[in-house]
């Protein structure tokens, strides 16, 4: 058997995380803990550097809640709570891109409205383009479905950034013609 061989041999399995439908948090500081509770799931707890790891509730102390009690990332953003860096120095700003993109597909739903400024305050074009979502308008077949099983914007939303479920007037926010809001 060769070293190599040897090495592999020594790998355990990690299990992959299913989907499961998020429940809202009591709006408490626990709830905050509550928002990256199954981030556990992701970390081998026997491995040599598992206790290194910072966890969820001193990650998450002080930082804003929104109304169901989860971490409220773009006031954290905006109050200062949290600093992302656009290099491994700080030294550069965030490259913001200020365009609105409304879906119109959403049946009798209030129309989305995706901002691409509060996601380009932190991340870069190319997190998202080409790999998720293709820049062409109407060449991203979105669904709800999708969005659930962790395609297009559930690839972050429902495990990073606040989940889609409870949270559709975040996203459905533009109203058809003379349509009511329901929230």
């Amino acid at each position: 058997m060769s070293v190599q061989q040897g090495a592999l041999s020594q790998l355990r399995p990690v299990p992959v995380p299913r989907y499961e439908p998020v429940k809202p948090a009591a709006a408490t500081e626990q709830g905050a803990a509550d928002a990256g509770q199954d981030s556990n799931k992701f970390y081998d707890p026997l491995g040599p550097n598992f206790g290194n790891l910072q966890k969820i509730d001193e990650a998450s102390a002080g930082l804003p809640l929104d109304k169901r009690g989860k971490i409220d990332w773009m006031t954290a953003l905006r109050s200062g709570a949290i600093k992302p860096r656009s290099d491994l120095y700080g030294t550069k700003g965030p490259d913001v891109l200020n365009l609105d993109i409304i879906l119109k597909n959403t049946k009798e739903m209030p129309y989305v409205k995706f901002p691409h400024s509060s996601h380009t305050e932190w991340l870069t074009c190319s997190n998202c383009h080409d790999k998720i979502f293709v820049p062409k308008a109407g060449a991203n077949p979105i669904t709800m479905t999708k969005i659930f099983q962790g395609e297009y914007c559930g690839v972050c939303h429902g495990r990073v950034a606040f989940a889609t479920v409870y949270s559709c007037e975040r996203c459905h926010s533009v109203l058809h013609g003379d349509g009511k809001a329901w929230w």
